[in-house]
């Protein structure tokens, strides 16, 4: 079988995905020494973060709704456009000799916004492009561009702001949206309708979709708790590497070997051939236990990266595997909303890590949340393998479609609600 970056559909989709992740990797070096050259402070730092994740998590299950009853190519057309202009706002008000924080915040907000409509809109996109023999491949292409736009974001941010500011950088994020609307609009991808009805029935029935699968709940509380550990190591793992494992540029190579580890990872995801999928990614996501227990006792520096680069590899192998098991077995007219609420528990879990993290390491030491996030990753990633449905789901075969080929260009096909379920 071809692979996928041999088809046009998926080379546009790719590229434009591409584009804007490298821009995206770009913006948060460039956003943080901006803000802070304006106003001087880290509050006004966080206010801004602040504006744009609020306004996310709020509305990524309505976004899914939208995404599920309108063509997902035009609300991901529509999402890119406005996050275009978003960054571009930005940019024009960081080359000003005094940027005022007050539109760098609406902006931001405005991004937000428009980020919640566009995040549950990438796995439909390939599940219509790409048939379920391809999926797993064309998922592991996206996932290794996404980790090598991350390792070549920084530096081309810290290049970008040291040659022409950091304007330029909200500009290029810009100019990387437009691009990939303009990829999206020459694209035809398939699209499932659903029956119009209240927005609160549509909500729901996205929620039953996620309650009945108990293979998927339970992965998602685990994924949950990844994300909630891993913003306790970022925050805690900088001072810890500083103060006993030799100073900044430890924790510089434990992120680069990390940067590496998830591009490793996702690159052998795209030839794995797993007879139970999401039991094995779902253990390998426990790895990350062992660079937190590193980090606790101040192993020597090299195995805290080594450990680190491991568990990241993990995380990209993981990705792409559970994105091709969610678009083989979620029914296609749900898609967008049961991703919704996955991306909802994930990111939701984050900031309370960030919140507790410094609590717990002022009150008796870093050693202390470290030790408890490695023992609740653990307990929750191993203890998938308790479900019946984690330890069952085979990994996908091949859909009923003539011949085991991806699909062409074609003009959406229109199918009723009631075939789709």
């Amino acid at each position: 079988m071809a692979h996928p970056l041999r088809l046009r559909a998926f080379q546009l989709l790719f590229l434009g995905r591409t584009l804007s992740a490298l821009g995206d990797a770009v913006v948060p070096a460039a956003l943080a020494l901006a803000v802070l050259r304006a106003t001087g402070s880290t509050s006004a730092l966080a206010l801004v973060l602040g504006c744009a994740m609020v306004p996310r998590l709020l509305l990524l299950p309505i976004g899914g709704v939208i995404a599920d009853r309108f063509n997902t190519r035009i609300v991901a057309i529509g999402t890119d456009l406005v996050r275009c202009g978003t960054q571009v706002l930005i940019g024009v008000e960081l080359f000003s000799s005094t940027p005022t924080l007050l539109p760098i915040a609406a902006a931001s907000a405005v991004g937000g916004v428009a980020s919640a409509f566009a995040m549950p809109t990438t796995s439909p996109l390939v599940a219509g492009i790409v048939d379920g023999p391809g999926r797993q491949r064309a998922n592991a292409a996206l996932g290794a561009a996404r980790s090598a736009t991350g390792l070549a974001g920084p530096a081309l941010a810290g290049a970008l702001i040291w040659a022409a500011g950091p304007g330029w950088a909200f500009v290029l994020d810009g100019a990387s949206f437009a691009v990939s609307a303009a990829l999206l609009a020459v694209l035809r991808v398939r699209h499932t309708p659903i029956e119009r009805r209240s927005l609160l029935a549509d909500l729901r029935e996205g929620w039953a979709e996620v309650r009945s699968r108990d293979w998927y709940w339970s992965s998602l509380v685990a994924h949950a708790v990844w994300n909630g550990v891993a913003a306790v190591l970022v925050t805690l793992g900088p001072a810890v590497a500083i103060s006993k494992l030799g100073g900044e540029g430890v924790w510089v190579l434990v992120l680069e070997a990390g940067a590496i580890g998830l591009l490793i990872g996702s690159l052998l995801a795209g030839r794995a051939r797993l007879r139970r999928p999401i039991l094995v990614a779902n253990l390998g996501l426990a790895t990350y236990a062992v660079p937190l227990i590193l980090l606790a006792v101040a192993a020597p520096p090299w195995a805290v990266i080594v450990s680190y680069g491991v568990a990241l590899a993990a995380l990209g192998f993981l990705n792409p595997v559970w994105e091709t098991v969610v678009q083989a077995e979620i029914p296609p007219h749900a898609l967008a909303r049961v991703t919704s609420y996955d991306w909802l528990l994930s990111m939701a879990a984050m900031p309370l890590g960030y919140a507790l993290a410094p609590l717990a390491a002022d009150a008796w030491s870093p050693s202390v949340p470290l030790g408890i996030a490695a023992a609740l990753v653990a307990v929750a990633c191993v203890g998938t393998a308790a479900v019946p449905g984690v330890r069952r789901l085979p990994a996908t075969r091949p859909t009923a479609e003539p011949e085991p080929e991806l699909r062409q260009e074609t003009e959406p096909r229109q199918e009723p609600a009631e075939a789709a379920r």
